[in-house]
């Protein structure tokens, strides 16, 4: 489930990514400078969905809703995927080749 703290993050690395200074995305999304670096360092409880959403949408980002995954993985499901990175860590530690040489 996504909270603010993980949409700052990654506005933050957009914003870096983009060249911009926290005082240019604060103008093209039409708030402070100080509530954006409250709001990418974690510092806002609560920013509304209209604030957050200029903030994505300068950045080139958008919210997608998808459906809840509610189902709990299975004994089985957790055990099988515990057997497979067993596997994998087995596989990784093996030769390359036959060693014939």
């Amino acid at each position: 489930m996504l909270n603010l703290r993980s949409i700052a993050a990654e506005v933050v690395t957009k914003r870096k990514a983009l060249g911009l200074s926290q005082s240019t995305l604060a103008r093209k999304s039409g708030i402070s400078r100080a509530t954006l670096e409250a709001f990418e360092n974690g510092r806002r409880g609560e920013l509304g969905f209209t604030k957050v959403s200029k903030i994505l949408s300068a950045v080139g980002l958008d919210l997608k809703l998808q459906e809840a995954n509610l189902e709990r993985p299975t004994l089985e499901d957790l055990l099988e995927e515990e057997r497979d990175a067993k596997s994998l860590a087995v596989c990784a530690e093996c030769p390359d080749d036959t060693g014939d040489d």
